[in-house]
């Protein structure tokens, strides 16, 4: 009786996060809703942070780093636009749980995490749900990983100051590289679409504040 009350209550709490937070953040992409339902996003949190699965707050994983918001996770996947043959390139795993959204959508995902436990309990999680179309890396991305370019898709997790130049090089055209530019408390999340030749065009989607990736490259300082 308890495990049926627990599902239902899940799924519940699941129902509000996607009808109160993520509905009028405007994501109404049905695919990404679907996938919301489909890829449990209690079972990608720390076991003592359960009940807070669907709260709209950044949740601890440990080490310094945060799983981002629920409704941001899910704007950020509308906005990509992931297709089944794109190869993806995800800078900062975290708890893994976007790395099996934007898998589930995808190709093939390359995830690069800093933190090697980090990584190692991410494997776990998508192993326990049967998502192997994900390579995981431990390494530092803030710059740029071009070792399994070129991409359809990319994002950053984390914040930075400054976009290195090496991710837009590492697009494929008609390639999509999400990520939040600027300094607290003023960041930008952006979207960079490619197009054949080498061009490519930047629009500023909607302003949000998250932390920002570790030993991302910052902006020049005057010194007076």
């Amino acid at each position: 009786m308890n495990s049926q009350i627990d599902a239902e209550y899940l799924q519940r709490a699941r129902f509000n996060m996607v009808e109160q937070q993520i509905r009028p953040w405007e994501v109404l992409d049905q695919q990404v809703l679907d996938l919301l339902f489909a890829v449990r996003r209690e079972e990608f949190v720390p076991e003592q942070y359960r009940s807070l699965a669907f709260v709209d707050m950044e949740i601890p994983l440990g080490h310094d780093e945060k799983m981002l918001a629920p409704k941001l996770e899910a704007r950020m996947l509308q906005e990509l636009a992931v297709k089944s043959g794109d190869r993806i390139l995800e800078v900062g795993t975290g708890s893994g749980y976007l790395t099996a959204l934007l898998a589930t959508c995808g190709a093939h995902g390359y995830s690069v995490e800093i933190v090697p436990e980090l990584s190692a309990k991410a494997a776990a999680r998508l192993k326990a749900h049967d998502i192997a179309n994900v390579t995981l890396e431990v390494g530092d991305a803030a710059r740029g990983w071009g070792r399994h370019a070129l991409y359809d898709v990319i994002v950053l997790t984390g914040s930075v100051p400054v976009l290195s130049d090496e991710f837009q090089r590492s697009l494929n055209a008609s390639g999509r590289l999400l990520a939040v530019v600027g300094e607290a408390p003023i960041m930008e999340a952006r979207l960079i679409t490619c197009a054949a030749g080498g061009a490519c065009n930047s629009i500023g989607l909607f302003e949000t504040c998250i932390p920002a990736l570790r030993n991302a490259p910052q902006p020049e300082r005057f010194v007076f």
